[in-house]
Parts: C-alpha cells; sequence; structure tokens
C-alpha cells in the first residue's frame, strides 16, 4: 500500500501538474470504484483544481466551488500520468480525470476491488474520512509516547494503526522498528521514556529520508514506479538477504494477511520470533536462535536423503507380491 512518502510525493506532483487547471470530466471504467452518489461526476466537470492535500493515505483533489475527490488507493491503486484522453487500461483500470494537458489514471491491480473513489460537498464532509491518527512531524516525543502507551499493542501494530499514527503502513513500519532496534512484538507500555523517544526519532528519520529518496527519483516527472519493496530498504521484502547493519539474514513472521520482516540481531538480541503457522506446527522444534536456525540448517545440508541406498550389509527390503487381476481371470 501507498504509504506516507508515496502519497506525499503523489500529493506534490499533482500539485505541480493540476493547480488551476480545469477538470474536464470524470471517465469511470469501474462503477464499483465510486462510493458516493453527492456530488456526481458531472458536477466537478470544468472547475478549476484550487488544493491537492492528504488526510491519511487518502490524496484529496478540491475543486472551486467546495467539492472534493477523495482517492484511497488501498494496497493495490496507482496513479500514472497521461497524455490527454488516454484510456484507462483494460482489467485493471478504475477511472481518468480528463485535464486539457493530460489525464490521470486511476488503476487496481487486484480482483479484490479495494480503492475507492468519493465525491463529496464541503470541506467539513473530509472530517468524516480523518482516522484522527497523530502526525508523526508535529507531534511531540510526549505526545507520541501518550498515543501510543493509550492503549496496549504489539509495537508494529500501534505504527500501523491509523487512529493511532497518520500514513504508516506495513514497508515502513518495519523500516522504523530496524532504525530503532525494537522488536516489533514489543509491548507498547512496556517502553520507557528513552525508548519512546528513540522509536519517535527513528520514525521521522525513515519517512524523512525516504520522502527525499523519492523526490529525488522522481523530479519533475509524475511517479510512475509506486511499490513498497525497494532495493534500498533495510528489511522490509529482504527475507533471507544480508542485514545492512551486522550482515546476518533477515528474517520473516506471516501472520494474518500481513507480515513483519526484522533483524534478529538488530532487534531481538538474537531471538528467533515465532511465526504462528510454523511455530504451532514445530512446537518444541522451532528454533530459538539464529544460532540453532544455522545448525539446524547446517544438519539438514550433510544429512544423507531419505532415497539413499542402503548401507553394505543391510538386509534388503523384501519383495512386495504380485498384483492379482480383480476378475479373478488370468490375462491373455
Amino acid at each position: 500500500m501507498p504509504e506516507l512518502p508515496d502519497v506525499t510525493v503523489y500529493v506534490e506532483r499533482l500539485r505541480a501538474y493540476t493547480i488551476g487547471r480545469p477538470l474536464e470530466r470524470i471517465r469511470l471504467a469501474s462503477p464499483f470504484v465510486l462510493r458516493s452518489v453527492d456530488p456526481s461526476p458531472a458536477e466537478l466537470a470544468g472547475r478549476p483544481v484550487e488544493a491537492i492535500g492528504r488526510i491519511g493515505k487518502r490524496i484529496v483533489l478540491s475543486l472551486e466551488g467546495d467539492l472534493h475527490a477523495v482517492i484511497h488507493l488501498m494496497i493495490a491503486g496507482r496513479l500514472r500520468w497521461h497524455p490527454p484522453g488516454a484510456k484507462p487500461p483494460n482489467k485493471v483500470g478504475l477511472a481518468a480525470f480528463d485535464f486539457p494537458h493530460g489525464t490521470l489514471i486511476f488503476t487496481e491491480a487486484s480482483p479484490k476491488k479495494r480503492a475507492s473513489l468519493h465525491l463529496v460537498r464541503g470541506r467539513a464532509a473530509l472530517a468524516d474520512f480523518d482516522r484522527g491518527g497523530l502526525d508523526l512531524f508535529s507531534a511531540t516525543t510526549a505526545d507520541f509516547a501518550a498515543a501510543l502507551r493509550e492503549e496496549n499493542h504489539t509495537i508494529k501494530r500501534a505504527l500501523t494503526d491509523p487512529t493511532v499514527l497518520d500514513g504508516v503502513g506495513n514497508a515502513y513500519s518495519d523500516e522504523i522498528l530496524h532504525r530503532a532496534k525494537m522488536s516489533p512484538f514489543r509491548q507498547t507500555r512496556q517502553l520507557d521514556d528513552a525508548e519512546m523517544a528513540r522509536l519517535h526519532a527513528a520514525s521521522k528519520e525513515v519517512l524523512t529520508e525516504w520522502i527525499d529518496r523519492l523526490r529525488a527519483d522522481v523530479g519533475d516527472r509524475f511517479p510512475d514506479k509506486v511499490t513498497a519493496f525497494r532495493d534500498e530498504m533495510a528489511v522490509h521484502g529482504k527475507y533471507g538477504k544480508p542485514c545492512p547493519v551486522c550482515g546476518d539474514p533477515v528474517q520473516r513472521i506471516v501472520y494474518a494477511d500481513n507480515e513483519a520482516n526484522y533483524c534478529a540481531t538488530c532487534q531481538t538480541g538474537g531471538k528467533l520470533l515465532a511465526d504462528r503457522a510454523l511455530s504451532r506446527l514445530l512446537k518444541d522444534d522451532w528454533p530459538r536462535s539464529l544460532e540453532e536456525l544455522e545448525e539446524r540448517k547446517a544438519r539438514a545440508r550433510v544429512a544423507p536423503p531419505a532415497s539413499a541406498a542402503p548401507p553394505p550389509g543391510a538386509t534388503p527390503p523384501a519383495a512386495s507380491a504380485p498384483r492379482r487381476p480383480r476378475s479373478g481371470k488370468s490375462r491373455p
């Protein structure tokens, strides 16, 4: 899912491309993307864009007359800029926003169709989309600590909860926790004030660095390669690859529809976090540390395959008896 750094760059480039330009029309390629009925798409036609903003991970196009188009990309939604009149691609195309100098194409590469477009009237209606998460950049460390401690959850869940923090998702929470050298499964109320300050600083550092990096990559173009998996990331999407800090392999745990990537050496004191499915299956055989995991891998590499020939002197297995015809009659 595009998170705060990606959405920030989308907003900045949309400002450069559309502010003051009239939205000629909205073409819906999928009727399911539009989740509101008042105002209609036709009512926005011909109105110039006055502002582009962000509410959490949503992008807001504000037009003359206090009308607003709210785009939620969800996991697989993307925006791309094309020449005027471009047609939304088959299967993944959701909508097209036509301007005199180009067309903004809204796509979603997922059959679940979770991405959405809301057209709303009046700035007060935008409040319905605000989940209430704290702005990491304007909040003090005390505000940050209070928000995370309000309920006791794992740090990973708190960082990705839009009612707690604004704009952070699965990818950048992995990077933040690696920078802060914290386990994703620590409980928020277990963190002391110094740890909260370290986590807050790591959050701002990681997000700022990635906003700057994405800005530099895009330049004066429109973003066309928005992804949650990037080569420069430390741990997210890097399962089995060396941690850039210590060189040990990045680990992964899968839970529900999500996953967490972490470095056991840097974040958990070398302890392997239990993957729910595998740890229940393996029980006492689940490795507790990187050393134990590597030992098991080494034993597996030198163990003879199950189909290996028996050692000299071993009794060969008895030959199986020939099968009899089902009918009981002799075959010709």
